[in-house]
């Protein structure tokens, strides 16, 4: 038998910085990591593999970071929890012991329910390095891909696949519009208006009834009967959470299907067992409702907590404020928080402020990009609420500013006294400057 201190399942997002936060604040501790994947990818590298990277290979988490950091790993599927004895079976009969348990078992792929999803060259973002090398093979001799979901993941394999290839590839996406679940109607239009021109074909406003073909897949009906040929088609339409272990440890599980856990990650069953990722239950920052939102980012937050608290109880989790980000060709778009119309929503009463202005400064520096941001403030408290970007490729970072200062809930009026620093060759300008002025005009609104 393996004895551990502390013993995390998984071994991805939440999992490495678990392990991580853990070694750095209790040293003495010991950590054995069981993961079920020789190898790990990077989830959100899943569809760059398609275009930008290559291979599932030049998409892998380095076994490094945990080597580096004293974590022991193994490889292995575990099989059961024995919550009395504080012991978990690994397929093979071997087991290991534990002082801290987590759970960091991530999500799985949903599979809608649609007849024929069963056929050949019907694909999932599965992470899988095998199953990821055909699909690649797939994609490199289809000449007809129908991908269905028009939300991040979606988007991002329609435009990977597309790129360099002479193919024909559709999103079909129920909703009024791609990427509607994250960003404003106004950023969603110009998304899709980029994938547009980028050879991607857009269809809104519908749903799949059917997977067409034999033994392989020949095409998809929609449910106003029209046909898309298909030789292939790629599932897009989100995950659930991977809670099967702790169901049959007994864990309870929450109202989004994850499992339960309070504001410290400890389980809501057992208080020597966290979870964090995917597989736990995320609360709203703004309502404190539970969320269905899952990322890696903050499964990265949730894993530090955890590792944070195994021992001695030091961080709270403030809840998910939803931070994305993508890029389509050279166009990238971000939002953190609520959406205006998630905002409205919400029962809020808003005031917008938006400006558009060049990256750089003057606009005529190499690499410049004309960047929009649009805020959302309580007209009530002047509280920021949320905001959107697109732009260049700081829109990433942009978006991540703002998400800082939703967390440390600043006024439209403490936004607009933003302290940035500023070059011609990486920012706007200090007059111009996306963030403050957009919060300027809103304060402007307010009075």
């Amino acid at each position: 038998m393996k004895k551990s201190d502390v013993v995390i399942i998984g071994g991805s997002a939440g999992a490495i910085p678990a392990a991580i936060a853990c070694r750095r604040r209790y040293p003495e501790k010991s950590v054995l990591l069981i993961r079920k994947e020789e190898q790990v990818l990077i989830p959100c590298g899943l569809p760059y593999i398609f275009g930008t990277v290559g291979s599932p290979e030049k998409n892998l988490i380095p076994d490094a970071m945990l080597k580096n950091n004293g974590i022991e790993f193994t490889i292995g599927e575990v099989k059961e929890i024995d919550r009395d004895k504080k012991t978990v079976s690994i397929a093979g009969e071997e087991t290991a012991s534990y002082d801290k348990l987590v759970l960091a078992t991530g999500s799985l792929p949903v599979v809608l329910p649609i007849p024929g999803i069963d056929k050949e060259n019907v694909f999932s973002a599965i992470k899988d390095v095998a199953y990821l090398n055909n699909m690649l093979d797939k994609v490199n001799k289809a000449k007809d891909i129908v991908i269905i979901g028009g939300g991040f993941i979606g988007v991002e394999f329609a435009d990977e696949c597309k790129k360099n290839r002479d193919n024909n590839v559709t999103i079909v996406e129920m909703l009024p519009h791609c990427l509607q679940l994250a960003l404003d109607e106004e950023f969603c239009i110009e998304a899709e208006k980029v994938l547009t021109e980028r050879g991607v074909k857009i269809l809104t406003n519908k749903r799949v009834e059917a997977v067409l073909g034999n033994k392989q897949v020949s095409g998809v009906r929609l449910a106003d009967s029209q046909e898309l040929k298909a030789d292939m088609v790629i599932i897009g339409v989100g995950a659930r959470p991977n809670t099967e272990l702790a169901q049959k440890a007994g864990l309870q599980i929450g109202s989004t299907k994850a499992i339960a856990v309070d504001r410290f990650m400890h389980t809501i069953t057992d208080s020597n067992i966290f979870a964090c990722g995917d597989c736990a239950e995320k609360y709203s920052f703004f309502s404190g409702k539970p969320s269905p939102t899952m990322l890696a980012s903050i499964a990265g937050v949730e894993g530090r907590i955890v590792g944070a608290n195994l021992f001695d109880t030091r961080y709270h989790n403030c809840g998910e404020i939803g931070v994305f980000s993508t890029i389509i060709g050279d166009q990238a778009f971000g939002c953190a928080g609520l959406t205006e119309r998630m905002a409205r929503q919400e029962g809020y009463d808003v005031v917008v402020g938006e400006t558009t202005a060049p990256d750089r400064h003057p606009g005529v520096m190499p690499g410049a990009a004309s960047t929009k941001v649009k805020l959302i403030f309580s007209k009530d408290n002047g509280l920021l609420l949320g905001g959107g970007v697109s732009g260049g490729r700081g829109t990433g970072e942009l978006t991540n500013i703002i998400s800082v200062c939703i967390q440390h809930m600043m006024t439209a009026y403490e936004v607009s006294l933003f302290q940035m620093g500023t070059h011609p060759a990486l920012t706007a300008s200090p007059m111009v400057y996306q963030l403050v002025n957009a919060a300027e005009l809103a304060v402007k609104a307010m009075a």
